[in-house]
């Protein structure tokens, strides 16, 4: 009994101790918030090539494990051992990688940059142009009605001085600068450059060991954590790299055949800015829910100045465009990868995005998918211990439930 009475002192000294250091250190932090962050920055900076690395490691996944698994098939008569066929596997599906990382760089660089260059100073070149074009057409089509036109043409006149000016000053400059600051940052250029070489050596590594690092994150999550625990911890797991995967994975697909559908549309309907356009078009459209959004405004302005009949042609387009995205093509790609309903997509993408900007518009949805998850399950096993239905249909007429014999009274309106 004395000891039974001394070990349950033992455990609330314990527990008050515990609790006194956390008030500290949470204190500490508080006090510290600008320090911490600084660390963490700088913690975050140094390991920035393993971040690199981890990312492309993550999006090289599924070209590697297609042709690893497709050597590993289809070399059984020239390699009798298994372990032979992993390592040629393992090395086809590392060149595989890299070589589609490669072309896909270069293409960017060499094609995509150059022509966007050449649209936007093109653009710059001919802006007094469309903006007289665009001028005439509003006055034709406002010259039933004079008072209208008195109306909307001095503003129309200030908007397009002020754009006007906002091209020829900063924006055209800004891009000269920004290549200026490349041309002569030295060592921020070669600072980059060595982040990128190493991230390649990580992904290498991290592509080739992954089955081994996934084997010893099991191990110590089985060493720390009961059976139980380490069971669904590593279940939790699986989805959260499930929908992550199947989620980024399959949006940059879908907007990479977008952005070329967007691309030879445009160039059967003899649009303006082609390449430009169909790039914004594509890169805006991993963005869910927004990203057509985005992508059309500033495209269709584009447009506007040069035609506005092309301009309507061009929303049309778009419009049909996002409705086989929406319906076709993106379900056909991504299936239900996330599960998640759609007023949470809107959410999460508001959420995220306000936090961490474009990034965290990317990354909202299956970060909040796997959120929802992890507080569905605690929710319904919360109710299922409590002996109580986890339908949500159950809860939708719902008045309150009788606390002795837990039935459901339903909402009656008088």
């Amino acid at each position: 009994m004395k000891n039974q009475r001394f070990r349950l002192y033992i455990n609330w000294g314990l527990t008050a101790l515990a609790v006194i250091a956390c008030s500290v250190f949470l204190a500490f932090s508080l006090m510290k918030v600008q320090t911490i962050f600084g660390v963490i920055g700088e913690i975050i900076q140094i390991l920035m090539p393993i971040i690199y690395g981890g990312v492309l490691a993550y999006l090289m996944l599924p070209v590697y494990n297609s042709v690893y698994f497709f050597v590993c098939r289809n070399t059984k008569k020239l390699f009798t051992t298994e372990k032979v066929r992993s390592r040629a596997g393992k090395t086809a599906a590392t060149i595989a990688s890299l070589l589609f990382l490669l072309i896909l760089v270069c293409g960017l660089v060499w094609m995509i940059i150059p022509q966007i260059m050449e649209s936007i100073l093109g653009f710059q070149e001919s802006l007094a142009e469309y903006i007289n074009n665009l001028t005439l057409w509003l006055s034709q089509l406002l010259e039933d009605n004079s008072e209208l036109e008195e109306i909307v043409m001095p503003h129309f006149n200030e908007a397009a001085m002020e754009f006007q000016h906002w091209m020829t000053t900063d924006l055209v400059p800004s891009i000269y600068l920004i290549l200026d600051h490349v041309s002569a940052g030295v060592i921020n250029a070669v600072t980059v450059v060595k982040n990128i070489l190493i991230g390649l050596i990580v992904m290498i590594y991290l592509l080739n060991l992954k089955w081994t690092l996934c084997a010893q994150f099991k191990k110590i999550i089985y060493g720390l954590f009961s059976v139980r625990m380490a069971n669904r911890l590593i279940n939790e797991i699986r989805f959260a790299h499930h929908v992550f995967g199947g989620f980024i994975t399959g949006k940059l697909l879908d907007s990479l055949i977008i952005g070329i559908m967007c691309f030879f549309g445009m160039r059967f309907l003899k649009m303006p800015y082609v390449l430009l356009i169909s790039v914004i078009i594509g890169f805006t459209n991993v963005i869910p829910f927004f990203g057509p959004f985005i992508g059309a405004i500033p495209s269709a302005f584009l447009i506007l100045l040069v035609s506005p009949l092309k301009c309507l042609y061009f929303l049309i387009f778009i419009l049909v465009l996002q409705q086989f995205d929406g319906n076709i093509l993106g379900p056909k790609i991504l299936g239900d990868s996330t599960g998640l309903p759609s007023f949470w997509v809107l959410f999460s993408i508001l959420l995220f995005g306000g936090l961490f900007g474009f990034v965290g518009m990317i990354i909202a949805v299956p970060v909040f998918a796997v959120f929802y998850r992890l507080i569905s399950e605690y929710i319904c096993g919360m109710l299922r211990r409590k002996k109580l239905s986890a339908r949500t249909d159950d809860y939708r007429e719902l008045d309150h439930i009788d606390p002795i014999e837990g039935t459901f009274i339903e909402h009656t309106e008088k």
